[in-house]
C-alpha cells in the first residue's frame, strides 16, 4: 500500500514505528485513519496509571496524530472506537467528559469495548478515530505532486 501516506509523529510516534512496525495515521483519500492512542506521554512513553489522567492523554495523543498527518484535529472525528481495561464507570465518564470537550459541536459514532489487555502493560485505553479531511486531502495531493 505504497500510495498512501503514512503518518507518525516525533517522539513515540517514530519510537512505536520502529520497535512495533506500524504508523500513527494513514490519509486514504480525504479521510485520517487514526491507530489506537493511549494514554502515553508522547515525549517519554512513559504511561500514568490513574485512569482519568491516561484518557485526558489519549484524547490529546489522537489530536496530536490527527494534526500531524495534517488535519485540524478532533473537529474532522466522525467515528470512535475506544477500547477499555477495566471498562466502568468512571472510564466512561471520563470518555465522555473528553467528547464533549474535544467535539462540543458535534457527536460521533462510537463504539466502547472491555478488552482483557492493550499493547503495553500499563494501557488502560486505546482511542481509535476516523476523521473526514476533503480540504487536507487535497492540499496532500497538490504536496505529493510537486515532490516527483
Amino acid at each position: 500500500m505504497s500510495h498512501l501516506q503514512y503518518y507518525a509523529y516525533e517522539g513515540q510516534g517514530v519510537e512505536k514505528r520502529h520497535r512495533y512496525h506500524y504508523s500513527q495515521a494513514v490519509r486514504v483519500g480525504d479521510r485520517i485513519e487514526c491507530a489506537g492512542q493511549g494514554g502515553w506521554d508522547p515525549k517519554t512513553g512513559e504511561i500514568c496509571t490513574e485512569i482519568n489522567a491516561q484518557i485526558d492523554q489519549a484524547f490529546a495523543n489522537v489530536e496530536l496524530a490527527l494534526k500531524d498527518a495534517g488535519g485540524k484535529g478532533w473537529s474532522q472525528v466522525f467515528r470512535m472506537n475506544s477500547y477499555h481495561v477495566p471498562i466502568n464507570n468512571e472510564a466512561l465518564a471520563a470518555m465522555v467528559r473528553n467528547v464533549k470537550k474535544y467535539m462540543p459541536d458535534h457527536q460521533p459514532i462510537w463504539t466502547c469495548v472491555g478488552v482483557t489487555r492493550l499493547g503495553e502493560d500499563d494501557m488502560r485505553v486505546e482511542i481509535e478515530v476516523s476523521a473526514h479531511d476533503e480540504e487536507g486531502a487535497q492540499a496532500a495531493r497538490e504536496k505529493r505532486q510537486n515532490l516527483k
